[in-house]
């Protein structure tokens, strides 16, 4: 397991209106220790779907960081899909929610 302080480079890093909207469901939620755990999975227009939760946990091979106040884990699987993305959060009338915008990413599904 990797601990490490302050904003990612190269990996997770979060708007500050993702971060605000994480630490306000967290402090909702009212559990210790938890940590939002970001992953992939196979699928998805790009070759991958991306997961987000919340979990107490912390797996042997996870990267750990504090991101804008925020505990990320990254499990070490998803971790090279993970580099530079960013986490974003919008609230609009009738829409709400965490977008994730990767650099990375191949390509997108055709319409």
């Amino acid at each position: 397991m990797s601990e490490t302080t302050g904003t990612a480079t190269r990996g997770v890093s979060l708007s500050d209106a993702a971060a605000s909207k994480i630490r306000t469901l967290l402090d909702e939620d009212g559990r210790e220790g938890l940590r939002l755990r970001v992953g992939v999975q196979p699928g998805g227009c790009s070759g991958v779907s991306y997961q987000l939760y919340f979990d107490d946990r912390v797996l042997d091979g996870d990267v750990v960081r504090d991101v804008g106040g925020v505990g990320v884990v990254v499990d070490r699987m998803s971790a090279p899909f993970l580099a530079d993305v960013t986490i974003d959060f919008s609230s609009m009338p009738g829409r709400e929610g965490f977008t994730i915008g990767n650099p990375n990413a191949g390509g997108g599904c055709c319409g």
